[in-house]
């Protein structure tokens, strides 16, 4: 694998996930990119990054992973088709009992992936040297 010195964050709190969230958004990964390990509270995305801060079309391969996860839910998602291309819009936080809530992935065509979260912990790290795409995400609003 690559050496990496791309993006690297940690989101313990709603200003800190607002970051990753932007950082994700137009993120793809395809369903079986997709790991919940319930034992260890655990779920993990691999997703080819559009690099927004870069001021060049490129993309990078990053992981998501987020911890303290007490029950995972998809809407909308069918988690049997693993070829299925998911592309994130957005990830949200909805405080519950503190520091515990509810993270919403949210993703294109109506698609979600709700966590019940114990507290805020999700990191994102670049994991491969960015390669040039020739498009940019855009959407309607």
């Amino acid at each position: 694998m690559a050496e990496a010195s791309g993006l690297r964050l940690l989101a313990e709190d709603e200003a800190d996930l607002a970051i990753m969230s932007a950082a994700l958004q137009d993120a793809i990964a395809q369903v079986g990119d997709v790991l919940y390990e319930p034992k260890t509270r655990r779920l993990t995305i691999a997703f080819n990054r559009f690099c927004w801060e870069a001021g060049r079309r490129q993309r990078v391969r990053a992981a998501l992973q987020i911890g303290s996860v007490l029950d995972f839910q998809s809407r909308k998602i069918r988690r049997d088709r693993r070829d299925a291309v998911l592309e994130l819009l957005a990830i949200t936080f909805v405080a519950g009992d503190p520091p515990g809530g509810t993270l919403t992935l949210s993703f294109a065509g109506g698609g979600d992936f709700r966590l019940q979260v114990e507290c805020m912990d999700a990191a994102l790290a670049d994991v491969s040297r960015p390669w040039p795409t020739p498009r940019t995400p855009a959407h309607d609003l």
